[in-house]
């Protein structure tokens, strides 16, 4: 495509209907494991480890795919990527802060 300037811009090939309904049926699988590892006793000892892993997994194909953050620049994901870095770093100082 040719902008007024001369300039060109590449569009990146987006998936089509059938890969964001595999990333829903994903997402829905991933879903029914956190409320079924809430519900069995014995992974009580572990369970906030294993719900915070399933909740990134979740997170990061939710960014992906219908954030399109998978087809669009690399600049758009590392802007992205500071500013989740950032987000995580003051709610980790803020835990440090209030637990001691």
């Amino acid at each position: 495509m040719s902008h007024p300037g001369g300039e060109t811009s590449v569009e990146h090939a987006h998936p089509g209907a059938i890969t964001y309904v595999k990333v829903a049926a994903i997402l829905a699988i991933l879903t029914i494991t956190e409320v079924s590892v809430y519900y069995i006793p014995a992974l009580m000892t572990i369970i906030t480890p294993v719900l915070i892993v399933l909740s990134i997994a979740k997170f990061l194909l939710v960014v992906a795919f219908y954030m399109h953050l998978k087809f669009d620049s690399r600049l758009f994901t590392g802007i992205f990527a500071w500013g989740m870095f950032v987000a995580i770093a003051i709610v980790l100082a803020m835990i440090a802060l209030y637990a001691y």
